[in-house]
Parts: C-alpha cells; sequence; structure tokens
C-alpha cells in the first residue's frame, strides 16, 4: 500500500484487492496506512470479496477504491464517506461448482454509480460511513459488517463437510508457515552467547 501511495499521480484512482488484515491489523504500521488513507486520500469505496473464490482455501479479501488529490486547503480529510458493499455475508462461491461470475457483481456496480458518486443510494448490502465517524473508531478498525451472517444460526446452511475441513487445514499450514518463518529468522540471528564468543575470539586475535 505505501507503495502505491507512492506511485500514484495526483488525480489518480486505484481499486486495489487486499487481504482482510489491511482494516484491522494493530500495531503503528496497520493504522498508519488506514489513517493515510482516509485523511489523504479519497477513500470512497470498498468491496468485501465473499470466500471461495481464490485457489487458496478460506481467504478473505476485499477491493480498496481511492482516489489521489491535493491536500484540502481547510486541513480536513480528503475523504469524506466510505461506502461499503458487503458482498460476502450469506454469500457463498467455490471454484468449480459455484465461480464467481460478472453478473454477479451487477448490483455493486449499479450501487457504485461510476458516472456519478454523489446519487448513490443505500441498500441492504451497501452502507455509507462518514470519515469522522470512522476516524474515531478503536485502531481505526475498517472491518466493519452489518447483515446478520444466516450460517451461525442454520447449521443447514453452512459448507460441506470437506470445504470446511480444507479451510482448517489451510488455516493450520498457514500457522504453521509463520512459526517455522519465526524459527528460521530467531536461528539466522546470532546469540548472545555467540557474539560474546565472536567478540573474544576478536580480541585475542594478533
Amino acid at each position: 500500500m505505501q507503495h502505491i501511495f507512492t506511485v500514484m499521480e495526483t488525480d489518480g484512482r486505484a481499486a486495489v484487492v487486499l487481504p482482510d488484515n489491511v482494516l484491522f491489523e494493530a500495531g503503528s504500521a496497520g493504522e498508519g496506512i488506514r489513517r493515510r488513507l482516509l485523511e489523504q486520500f479519497d477513500f470512497h469505496t470498498l468491496l468485501r470479496l465473499p470466500t471461495g473464490i481464490f485457489y487458496k482455501q478460506g481467504v478473505k479479501a476485499n477491493v480498496l477504491f481511492f482516489d489521489k488529490h491535493p491536500p484540502r486547503a481547510d486541513g480536513k480529510p480528503n475523504s469524506k464517506d466510505v461506502w461499503i458493499y458487503d458482498y460476502r455475508t450469506n454469500i457463498h462461491h467455490t471454484l468449480k461448482k459455484n465461480p464467481l461470475q460478472p453478473s454477479h457483481l451487477q448490483d455493486f456496480v449499479t450501487c457504485y454509480s461510476a458516472a456519478n458518486r454523489n446519487q448513490r443510494e443505500e441498500t441492504e448490502r451497501f452502507k455509507r460511513f462518514a470519515v469522522a465517524d470512522l476516524l474515531k473508531r478503536d485502531k481505526l478498525n475498517l472491518d466493519i459488517f452489518w447483515l446478520k451472517d444466516e450460517s451461525l444460526d442454520d447449521v443447514d446452511s453452512l459448507p460441506p463437510p470437506d470445504e470446511i475441513a480444507a479451510e482448517i487445514v489451510e488455516n493450520l499450514q498457514a500457522a504453521l508457515e509463520a512459526f517455522q518463518s519465526v524459527a528460521e529468522e530467531l536461528a539466522a540471528k546470532p546469540t548472545p552467547h555467540h557474539r560474546d564468543t565472536e567478540a573474544q575470539r576478536h580480541d585475542e586475535a594478533p
């Protein structure tokens, strides 16, 4: 995201597919990116994508739409409202049996109103959130949902057992890869004892 911020030209437009953690990741880096996006850019639309449309099971992603404009003379954020379209809750796609088709996003295209965004209207899946309110959220968390997830109440609406099992396996593998990466990084760093030994050898060298 930082690279995109840098290379965008004034009055440039971007639509970027990013994982969910960009919207809620704690710490100065994640919160700083979200604040910069809201204050320095016109972040106007967020499309929440459903799971089941990528080869990696359980991937949760979004499309962020934002424009780059010069800073406002009054010092206020360049973003005014963020419109969020929830095409995830109670939506289920698979790569083979029910793949995502352009027709599935036609309602979003209509709601987006590219010709005149000022004519946008709220619907069940398309809601407007004032930037002034978003900036007040704890850690500037933008992981926002409002629709009731029917799968939480209706067991029959859950994905097939094999898909649930595959997602669990993917999550465990991702966690294992993360731990492996940490282990390799720690192994590559010299321990305090190793550093002391190296320093002693240096001092004793003729």
